[in-house]
């Protein structure tokens, strides 16, 4: 049944606020133009005294890495885990590169298993350090990227071996709740483009428990072929929601609904057509019933929007990409829509920023969408910022995930210093580490962005990427539950 335009006036009219809150995480910011400041600045010496200030939000001042990769602090400490260039897979090759999309799974044996992404877009020869073609694991031959399998075992012995290869620009994905990764190729080159031998632009499914699950990778096409970033499923519905990073339009969010009688399981997904379920955009209004045509003229902080889902006509994207295939007027688009995550029976949803291409500048959005209202809720908005290169501010979230310390960790990746930074229920944000790997010079400094944002089985681990050269480290500290402040 579609939420009408009258339906979703009269709902917002009668349960007010009750509405504007849906989900648990708040604001970072209030105005479109202000900066999400951090309740604990990065260093200095009124830095634990602003702490104390702040109701104990958050760990503190970060702390310089003599070993100049992640500054953490007081009390935490982070451990490399696997990284390209140095550390090699079973095989004895070397760990792809461009770490991305992560997910930690409960192993047998008190194990961690992490399934990681690895964003290598175009042809093999590109990359000094492609997810190796492992037989039996491998969709296109011409393709870089992939994932791989990273087991932490109790006595700190890492294990790691090719969940898939021959894909391209693995780049976000999501856990499934009966324990595997969808992993998301954020590109859709067609056979012959780039040199690839198969059409790209495909969810793949990877279970990280067996190994003979992932042997003959089959695309999921019934999820539509587009410039994929992440994917979360509904446990209770069914749904998978799924989001489109592109340009020229924005991209899409998208919602897939299983054919009817579907069982969700391990393995299942292989035995549907590639046009099962039915795949759809969302159109969007305001509490007056006005229709919205992009997420960044949302300019307040709890700003609801009632959501209806319209059918994809072509979800292969077989002679016009999927998201040109509506006219103005019919669905909602959003900029550099990224990262998911489930959490508080819906899912949070990033877009990154928003430039000319969009109705509003931004410098980085996180919604909420409410399955049982049928509403996206602004929770997190980012005025841009007019100082990358100064440490402080936050900018461009990516990948996220709720924590089990209250509220949710955001991954950065916007313009210069890099942060991972929490964010209250309350809206109160605070910092947990910064990349001090410098790609650049001292004149001119460049750090890469954090990926694979994602909490241990027992929540006593936040394993990170830094994505260039490739990096998955383990944080381990004095984590808390946060105060709402």
């Amino acid at each position: 049944m579609s939420l009408t335009r009258r339906d979703f006036a009269t709902r917002t009219a009668i349960t007010g606020a009750g509405v504007a809150l849906a989900g648990s995480v708040g604001a970072l910011a209030t105005a479109p133009h202000a900066l999400a400041a951090t309740d604990i600045e990065s260093e200095g010496a009124d830095a634990a005294e602003a702490a104390g200030g702040h109701g104990g939000v958050g760990y503190g001042p970060l702390l310089p890495d003599p070993d100049g990769i992640l500054a953490l602090p007081a009390g935490f400490t982070y451990r490399v885990i696997t990284y390209s260039g140095k550390t090699k897979l079973e095989s004895g090759e070397i760990t792809p590169s461009n770490h991305d999309g992560t997910a930690a799974f409960a192993g047998p044996r008190g194990t961690t298993l992490l399934v990681n992404n690895h964003e290598l877009k175009g042809p093999r020869a590109n990359w000094k350090y492609p997810v190796p073609l492992t037989e039996g694991l491998v969709y296109d031959p011409a393709a870089a990227g992939g994932c791989t399998v990273v087991e932490v075992r109790p006595d700190g012995q890492v294990a790691e071996w090719v969940g898939i290869a021959g894909t391209s620009t693995n780049c976000a994905g999501g856990s499934t709740p009966w324990g595997t990764w969808l992993t998301c190729e954020e590109n859709s080159d067609r056979v012959g483009t780039n040199g690839m031998t198969k059409d790209h632009g495909y969810v793949f499914e990877v279970d990280p428990a067996d190994r003979r699950a992932n042997r003959n990778p089959k695309p999921l096409k019934f999820f539509g072929r587009y410039d994929h970033e992440a994917v979360v499923i509904d446990p209770k519905r069914g749904h998978a929601y799924l989001t489109e990073d592109a340009a020229s339009p924005n991209g899409l969010l998208f919602r897939w609904t299983p054919p009817k009688g579907f069982e969700y399981g391990r393995g299942r997904f292989r035995a549907l057509a590639d046009d099962a379920g039915v795949l759809q955009a969302p159109k969007c209004y305001d509490s007056g019933g006005k229709f919205v045509d992009d997420l960044s003229r949302a300019t307040r902080i709890g700003t609801v929007y009632g959501v209806d889902w319209i059918d994809v006509p072509d979800r292969d994207a077989k002679t016009v990409p999927v998201r040109k295939q509506f006219a103005d007027g019919e669905i909602t688009r959003a900029r550099k829509l990224e990262g998911m995550w489930w959490g508080d029976g819906g899912t949070y949803i990033v877009s990154s920023y928003a430039r000319d291409e969009s109705p509003v500048r931004h410098d980085g959005q996180v919604w909420f969408y409410d399955p049982k209202r049928r509403t996206l809720t602004l929770k997190v908005l980012l005025g841009v910022n007019p100082d990358p290169s100064k440490d402080g501010a936050f900018d461009g979230p990516d990948n996220i995930t709720v924590s089990p310390y209250g509220g949710l960790v955001i991954a950065e990746d916007g313009e210069g210093v890099q942060h991972l930074f929490g964010a209250t229920d309350s809206g109160r944000t605070y910092p947990i580490a910064r990349n001090e790997l410098n790609l650049g010079t001292e004149e001119d400094p460049e750090y890469s962005e954090f990926t694979g944002v994602t909490f241990s089985p027992n929540g006593r681990t936040l394993y990170a990427n830094i994505q260039t050269p490739g990096i998955m480290l383990a944080i381990t500290g004095p984590w808390k539950r946060q105060k709402r402040g």
